[in-house]
C-alpha cells in the first residue's frame, strides 16, 4: 500500500462520494477508484460499501481509515519536524475560524500577521465549531479560533479574549433611549437568531433559554427569526422585524447604521470567551504563539474593541 491510497481512502471516507473526493484529491475518479480497489484487493476486505447515491465505509472500513488518518498524521509530523528543525514559523499555517469571529478579527490580524511573520501566510476557512474541530482532528487545520464551551476536550486551548454582548434594536424601538436593559426583558420581544449550528445561537439561548424552542426548526414565522449571517440579521433589525443580541466586535462593520440602535445589558454583562485550539501533537508551537501574539497585539492596540485581553496565565489546558 502507498501513502496516496491512504490519503485516497481518507478523502472517500470524508465525502461519501468518489467523484468528490477525486475533486479534493485533484486527480481523475478512475484514477482514485483504481487506487482504492487495488488497496482492498491487497487488503483482501472491501473498505467501502458502493451505493447509487453515497459510498458508505464497512466495519472494518472505518478501523482501516481511523489507522489511515493515523499514518497520515505521523507522515505529516514528520515533515513538520524537519522544517521546525530549519524554521519553525516557516511555511502556511491553516487557521479556522467561527463565522461569528471571523469578518471581524480577520482584517486586523492578517495585516499583523504579514508585519510580524511574513514568512508564515494563513490559509484561513470559515466553518461552524464543530466542522473546524473536525478538521483539527483529521489534520485538515493546524488551529482555529473558537468560542467557549467547545464539544470536544481532546484539544488544547488558550484563551484569548473575552467579548461582551449588546442588544441590537430598530431606531424607533422603545428601548433606544435607555441606558441598559436585562436578559429577562428579551423574552418579551421578536428575537432574531443565527439558525442552526452556529454556537453563538446557542450563547444566545443560554442568555434567555425562552427562545430554546426556536432550535427545533418549526414551520411558517418561526423561519423568519432566523438568518443565515449576523450581518444579515443586523439588516433585518433595521428593517424593523425584532431585535437580536451581537458580539461587541460585530460593531466594527456596521455599528453607525442610522436605522439600528445599540443598548448595552445591565450587569452580569453576558459574554463570550474566545480561545485558540490546536491538537496537542501539533509540532509547531511557535506558530500557535505567534498567532496568540498577534492577536493579542490587534486587542492592545485597539483594531478591536469592546474585548478583554485574557491573561496568559489563564491558559486552558496547553500543551507542554
Amino acid at each position: 500500500m502507498t501513502l496516496t491510497e491512504l490519503k485516497y481512502i481518507v478523502a472517500v471516507a470524508r465525502e461519501r462520494h468518489f467523484g468528490r473526493a477525486a475533486e479534493a484529491c485533484f486527480v481523475s475518479q478512475p484514477t482514485l477508484s483504481v487506487a482504492v480497489k487495488k488497496l482492498e484487493d491487497e487488503l483482501n476486505v472491501l473498505i467501502f460499501e458502493r451505493g447509487n447515491n453515497e459510498v458508505t465505509l464497512t466495519a472494518v472500513g472505518e478501523r482501516i481509515v481511523a489507522q489511515a488518518r493515523q499514518v497520515l498524521d505521523q507522515t505529516a509530523t514528520i515533515k513538520e519536524i524537519a522544517r521546525q528543525g530549519r524554521d519553525p514559523l516557516a511555511g502556511p499555517l491553516r487557521l479556522g475560524m467561527i463565522y461569528t469571529i471571523a469578518p471581524y478579527l480577520l482584517p486586523a490580524l492578517v495585516r499583523r500577521i504579514i508585519d510580524s511573520v511574513p514568512q508564515m501566510p494563513l490559509l484561513l476557512q470559515e466553518n461552524f465549531t464543530v466542522r473546524l474541530i473536525e478538521l483539527l482532528k483529521q489534520n485538515e487545520l493546524d488551529a482555529a479560533i473558537l468560542a467557549l464551551p467547545l464539544p470536544d476536550n481532546s484539544l488544547a486551548t488558550e484563551a484569548l479574549y473575552d467579548e461582551p454582548f449588546i442588544v441590537a434594536l430598530p431606531r424607533d424601538h422603545a428601548w433606544t433611549h435607555r441606558k441598559s436593559v436585562t436578559a429577562a426583558e428579551l423574552k418579551n420581544e421578536t428575537m432574531l437568531m443565527l439558525g442552526a449550528g452556529h454556537c453563538f445561537r446557542d450563547q444566545v439561548i443560554g442568555i434567555c433559554p425562552e427562545f430554546s424552542h426556536l432550535s427545533s426548526g418549526g414551520d411558517g414565522i418561526q423561519r423568519s427569526f432566523e438568518g443565515s449571517s449576523l450581518e444579515t440579521i443586523r439588516h433585518m433589525v433595521a428593517s424593523g422585524l425584532g431585535i437580536t443580541v451581537l458580539p461587541q466586535t460585530s460593531l466594527a462593520l456596521n455599528g453607525q447604521d442610522p436605522l439600528i440602535r445599540y443598548v448595552p445589558f445591565e450587569a452580569p454583562i453576558p459574554d463570550r470567551r474566545v480561545v485558540i485550539a490546536w491538537r496537542k501533537s501539533f509540532t509547531r508551537p511557535q506558530a500557535i504563539e505567534a498567532v496568540s501574539a498577534a492577536v493579542r497585539s490587534v486587542i492592545r492596540d485597539g483594531l478591536l474593541q469592546g474585548v478583554t485581553l485574557v491573561d496568559k496565565a489563564e491558559k486552558i489546558d496547553k500543551a507542554a
